[in-house]
């Protein structure tokens, strides 16, 4: 039984060192510390505080020195030494708290102990012991401004060994002959921090509710745009996304309608059915896109249906081919050229100028019926090249109601690649596209210099002249994104 409750002891006695000597740490790490914590400025006062502060520091070194010199009877050596390490402790507590909490309290203990020593040998005289009131001004300042940039539970760990030193230097080294101002010293260094707090709780306070205010506007935005890209989705599944099933639908059930269709028609609707099963495919990819924050995470519990849609990696050069097969078979004679040594580049040059051949040939399908196209797509050294040209429509185009984003689409992809985009009406009544991308250094381009076949064989459409007579076809539109 015994060996059982010496066992026991022991246990609470390591765990009891253990726990102090955590309390240690903690305490080293809160008050072993000279980081610096400047003082904010006011929004109001800005510097007036500071200025207050210093004003402080030098009337309380002042004052230390003539309290120690008359009634300690100290030599002004140190009274002085006291006085500015008093007052520089107010200073320092402007930017540094911590270590001039130091400073002022290790002055009041080492002045205490020497003044402490005069008033055994009789030398001093009517001192108040063991803190000057000059002391005693230091100290509030410093807990102050400690407590209004430091935690709380650092501002009272500096109160607390403040009290219990001044409790030690009154009641075990103090002699109660003397008047004491201990318990004023210790009142007021209370007052000063739980001020100090309050202030600083209220600063937090105040930073949180607006950081909350902002946080608050942002997820209102947020979901502001959340609900209107919810709504554009909305509507292009209801629009887009149903006409375009209804065309994929009719053209498989066209030639079953038909008795012995040609192989050319057959042909024509199985290019329109694989057109629009493809735009349904990039649909669903826009849809995914606009309805989720995070397209690429699926909803728990919902099948992923746009896996393939979200995988399938976005159209290159190297599909230019198949593009021209569609519009081919779409009734547009295109030839295609390419010219200059390949290399690969940038995802982002392959992808806006695939976009580019495919706004251009759209626009020739609609604005220039009966014409025939041709594509040059040229590489450079610093860059990439693309002309699109179609000759002369060879009837009237019919009305296109909600047009105008084509044009627009090709520029906002050149400009944010640094390039350049110009579209110009040729003298026979024909239309070109040119469009240059760069790859190393836009800056210094030379969209000529590097021409492998010759400015013959490809026009540059930044050397043609608007034709004086007005022509069929004008600038091109397209609502196509």
């Amino acid at each position: 039984m015994s060996r059982v409750n010496r066992v026991t002891g022991r246990g609470i006695q390591d765990a009891a060192v253990e726990h102090a000597r955590r309390g240690l740490r903690v305490l080293r790490d809160d008050l072993w510390t000279a980081r610096v914590d400047p003082l904010p400025l006011s929004a109001w006062l800005r510097r007036l505080p500071h200025t207050v502060v210093c004003l402080a520091a030098v009337g309380i070194a002042v004052g230390e020195v003539m309290q120690l010199q008359d009634h300690a009877g100290l030599a002004f050596a140190y009274a002085l030494l006291f006085a500015l390490a008093h007052g520089g402790a107010v200073a320092l507590a402007l930017w540094r708290p911590v270590p001039a909490w130091w400073l002022s309290t290790g002055a009041t203990v080492v002045a205490a102990v020497a003044v402490r020593m005069r008033l055994m040998d009789g030398a001093a005289h009517d001192f108040t012991w063991p803190w000057t009131a000059a002391g005693i001004f230091a100290q509030v300042f410093v807990l102050l401004l400690l407590a209004l940039r430091v935690p709380t539970r650092v501002s009272a760990e500096a109160l607390g060994i403040t009290v219990l030193l001044t409790y030690l230097l009154q009641g075990l080294v103090g002699a109660p002959d003397y008047q004491s101002t201990g318990v004023l010293a210790v009142v007021l260094c209370a007052v000063a921090v739980v001020l100090g707090m309050a202030f600083r709780g209220r600063r937090e306070a105040r930073a949180e509710l607006k950081q909350q205010a902002t946080l608050t506007a942002e997820e209102r935005a947020r979901r502001t745009l959340l609900e209107e890209r919810s709504r554009i989705a909305r509507e292009l599944h209801d629009v887009v996304a149903h006409h375009m099933s209804v065309i994929s639908i009719q053209a498989q059930v066209a030639p079953h309608l038909v008795e012995d269709p040609s192989e050319e028609l057959k042909e024509n609707l199985a290019g329109i059915r694989q057109n629009a099963l493809e735009a349904l495919t990039e649909l669903r990819r826009v849809l995914g896109v606009l309805r989720s924050e995070h397209p690429d995470v699926p909803v728990p519990g919902e099948p992923d249906r746009t896996d393939t849609a979200r995988h399938t990696p976005q159209p290159t050069l190297d599909r230019l081919p198949a593009l021209v097969e569609n519009t081919r078979a779409a009734g547009l004679t295109v030839t295609i050229d390419i010219a200059g040594e390949r290399r690969p580049l940038p995802p982002g040059v392959e992808l806006s100028a695939y976009r580019i051949v495919q706004e251009a040939l759209s626009n020739v399908l609609r604005h220039a019926p009966g014409a025939s196209a041709e594509v040059h797509l040229t590489h450079l050294a610093h860059g990439l090249r693309v002309d699109v040209i179609n000759t002369p429509p060879l009837r009237p185009a019919p009305p296109s109601p909600g047009a105008g984003h084509g044009l627009l689409g090709m520029r906002e992809r050149t400009t944010m690649l640094g390039g350049t985009l110009s579209a110009h009406s040729l003298p026979d009544g024909g239309y070109t596209v040119f469009a240059f991308l760069p790859v190393d250094n836009p800056d210094r381009i030379d969209h000529t210099r590097h021409h492998p076949t010759g400015p013959d064989d490809f026009p540059d459409p930044t050397e043609l002249t608007e034709p004086t007579e007005p022509t069929e076809l004008t600038e091109p539109e397209d609502d196509t994104a």
